[in-house]
């Protein structure tokens, strides 16, 4: 028999104080069951940090024609695709092809930092494509967030990400690998 999805309710109160978007979203996370806890609460800080209406969570893991989040415009065109961990430079092509911006919100440690010493440069001259890394005392700090029912609070800054829930303050920032043209 086939394991089944464990699904979250997140809601998310987001203060983006570089876009100046102030929002809430309720969302339902369906983790797949090869899915981390970690993996899947790096889903809503990808979430927060491209937060818009248009901004979706997608079947992820469960099909390979997908990001982890995207947003479309009006007319269907992607215009922004997100990966998490580390894709290949293929897959990555073929977001660029798809999407007009593509980010990799890497993350991992020393796999994350292997993967982009051995994809950087290419990935770098793909001109649309954005890298981040968090750091693995991050991603594992924000993993112990995640609960069936969760009320998070992201607070965005230049250079500062605030994650706040009934119990736990952290501080995060991520390392800036490249960053899309303008």
């Amino acid at each position: 028999m086939a394991l089944s999805a464990t699904i979250f309710k997140a809601r998310l109160q987001i203060s983006d104080l570089r876009r100046h978007y102030y929002a809430e979203h309720s969302l339902t996370v369906a983790r797949h069951p090869s899915e981390t806890d970690e993996r899947m609460i790096l889903r809503l800080l990808a979430f927060a940090l491209y937060a818009d209406d248009a901004l979706q969570l997608t079947r992820g893991l469960s099909t390979d024609e997908e990001p982890e989040l995207w947003q479309r415009n009006l007319q269907g065109e992607i215009e922004l695709w997100i990966e998490l961990g580390q894709p290949t430079e293929k897959r990555l092509r073929q977001a660029r092809g798809q999407a007009r911006h593509v980010v990799v919100l890497s993350y991992g440690g020393r796999p994350a930092t292997q993967w982009w010493q051995a994809n950087g440069a290419a990935l770098a001259k793909l001109g649309s494509v954005s890298v981040y890394e968090l750091a693995p005392a991050d991603s594992q700090a924000l993993a112990a967030l995640a609960q069936r029912n969760m009320d998070l609070q992201f607070t965005l800054d230049e250079d500062s990400i605030w994650v706040s829930s009934n119990d736990h303050n952290i501080a995060l920032s991520l390392t800036t690998h490249c960053e899309a043209n303008s």
